[in-house]
């Protein structure tokens, strides 16, 4: 194997993060000709076209993104060889990006990525957003996955995989019943004041249609689709809520709340999404390979 020439691999790294080679070859005071046929012998000796162009900017192909990781990653590490040099300190690690669908458990989430936690060799970026934002920031490849509590599915322009890592039946949670009391379902759920989520959500589409079969009339006295909020509410009010119990894990175990019963046919799915890519993070097979029983946890 020809040994790569860092010398087109930084002038690569300076194009794609200017997205024009004119201002590239500005900055790096050369021609703009050199440097176009510098990452041209790049391309060539890779075997893949690392950049497309869009009218005047320069976008990178899928190959282009997986090579400016490694870039980053090279010129990062030869920063922090000078750093180590000069003060004595450095760090060298992966970078996973994670979306998180805003309404998803926290407690679901730190479940999840607690293995890669403290790793020395691992750097966890992880933002919330809606699915419709975080899954346009995964085609542009600024997202590795998406963590989900809602499936999607792709097209042929642009193909996912939605994987579904854990399910989790839903449940009736609330303040301790006290000694010797139990929750009667369905029979209790007449005019029992409530928490539930929006609308739009699929575990309240499947409780008002399991409460419609049981001729059942709940009091919903409020609607709210952030797991966070739900949580609360369900630990400050002295209000029922309909959860799944991992978004109150700790509260349970402490016996803040009771769980009252889980409620038959309704759950709650949890997806890892990801793009159909030649070229995925080495660190998404350490997440997956989490157990649902470990993700799902209220020790």
């Amino acid at each position: 194997m020809a040994r790569l020439n860092y010398n087109h691999l930084y002038y690569f790294w300076a194009v794609a993060r200017e997205q024009h080679l004119t201002r590239a070859a500005e900055r790096l005071h050369v021609s703009q000709s050199s440097l176009s046929a510098q990452i041209k012998q790049l391309e060539e000796q890779l075997g893949q076209p690392l950049f497309t162009r869009e009218g005047r900017k320069l976008v990178l192909t899928e190959a282009g993104h997986v090579a400016m990781n490694y870039a980053d990653t090279i010129f990062r590490a030869g920063s922090e060889m000078q750093a180590m040099l000069r003060d004595g300190q450095t760090s060298q690690r992966q970078v996973l990006r994670l979306g998180s669908v805003a309404t998803l458990s926290r407690n679901f989430q730190e479940n999840l990525i607690q293995p890669l936690m403290g790793k020395p060799d691992v750097e966890l970026v992880l933002q919330s957003g809606t699915l419709d934002e975080l899954t346009r920031r995964l085609y542009v490849h600024d997202l590795d996955a998406i963590l989900s509590n809602q499936a999607i599915q792709g097209n042929a322009r642009a193909p996912v995989r939605c994987r579904r890592i854990a399910r989790q039946s839903i449940s009736l949670v609330g303040p301790p019943l006290g000694r010797g009391k139990q929750f009667a379902f369905p029979g209790d759920l007449d005019q029992c004041p409530l928490v539930v989520p929006g609308p739009s959500s699929s575990i309240r589409t499947g409780f008002d249609l399991l409460c419609e079969q049981l001729q059942r009339w709940p009091d919903i006295i409020a609607e709210v689709d952030d797991m966070a909020m739900m949580r609360l509410l369900a630990r400050d009010t002295g209000a029922i809520a309909l959860l799944p119990p991992v978004v109150v894990r700790d509260e349970l175990k402490n016996g803040a709340l009771q769980e009252y019963c889980a409620l038959p046919g309704l759950f709650e799915d949890f997806y890892i999404i990801t793009a159909d890519r030649r070229f995925q993070n080495p660190l998404l097979n350490r997440l997956m390979a989490t157990p649902a029983e470990k993700i799902l946890s209220l020790d």
